[in-house]
């Protein structure tokens, strides 16, 4: 049993004092309850917890929220969540399934939330979730411009990066080579592409990488720029530029030493080609740049 939450501060040394007159007094616990004005079963609960530690200087007050819920899941079904997802290592919808198969009745809410409380799903703490905004109808140049990173390489002293644009609506495309990725990068590859880029941006569209954080969102919008995330685990919204970054590899990078020297050097000569020369199947045969002037 749990006393009930007060804000009272001078509560806690209340109890110890009430509770020092049974211990080192001597007083019954009836006594203490008409000196005090409380029941006689508070003081009996306050002198268990005395009791327990001699040296405690006050009584700190108990909140009153309940320790368990009526409708909370029995321990055996808790276990039996986290054993699938420690023998298996799969996400909560596929051991939720797997549960359901074995015929354990739990909701995949519940999944979620048990994987959550026990540790074996880790949420970054400075992880900010985007809303995200409506997607606009790609009519012009401009009106939607897809941002990506393409990673190259594994291990730490081996890796670069290749930031990648493309406007949805003529399939213009650019790209830049780094050795490593950030916010201001980011913003620095979107003015180069549009210094480049005949037609205005106006809405970019990124996933939720950390180089697309709310420092990007906010100094591109104070450049012109609208700025939307696509939703979590849907890369088929950014689908026309990943088939553009699997291009780019195929076409050109795959056939680089892999050196920022080199990727810089061959990148404007194979966009140059891209945007002007190379026949677009989803533009009719025609080059990115002839769209790009038909409007």
């Amino acid at each position: 049993m749990y006393m009930a939450y007060s804000k009272n501060p001078h509560l806690p040394r209340v109890r110890r004092d009430a509770a020092r007159l049974v211990l080192q007094e001597e007083w019954s616990t009836r006594e203490v309850a008409r000196y005090t004005g409380f029941a006689q079963s508070t003081i009996v609960r306050w002198v268990d917890r005395a009791s327990l530690d001699p040296r405690m200087r006050v009584i700190p007050t108990l909140s009153s929220r309940p320790h368990h819920h009526p409708r909370e899941l029995p321990e055996e079904l808790v276990a039996r969540i986290v054993e699938y997802r420690r023998r298996h290592r799969r996400c909560a919808e596929v051991i939720h399934h797997l549960l359901l198969r074995d015929g354990y009745a739990v909701s995949l809410s519940s999944v979620k939330r048990v994987l959550v409380r026990e540790g074996e799903i880790r949420r970054s703490p400075w992880k900010r979730w985007h809303k995200s905004s409506p997607r606009p109808a790609p009519e012009r140049p401009g009106t939607l411009v897809e941002l990506d990173t393409v990673h190259i390489g594994m291990a730490l002293n081996d890796r670069l990066y290749v930031y990648t644009l493309l406007d949805v609506c003529s399939r213009w495309a650019f790209a830049e080579a780094e050795e490593r990725i950030s916010t201001h990068r980011s913003l620095r590859f979107v003015e180069h592409a549009q210094s480049a880029c005949p037609a205005p941006f106006r809405m970019l569209q990124s996933d939720h990488g950390p180089e697309f954080s709310v420092w990007f969102t906010k100094h591109a919008k104070t450049r012109g720029y609208a700025h939307r995330h696509i939703h979590v685990r849907s890369p088929a919204e950014n689908g026309h530029l990943e088939r553009f970054n699997r291009t780019i590899q195929e076409e050109c990078l795959s056939r680089l030493p892999r050196t920022l020297s080199a990727y810089r050097k061959a990148l404007p000569e194979y966009l140059d080609w891209y945007n002007t020369k190379r026949p677009h199947l989803a533009l009719d045969m025609k080059s990115p740049l002839e769209v790009m002037r038909s409007y």
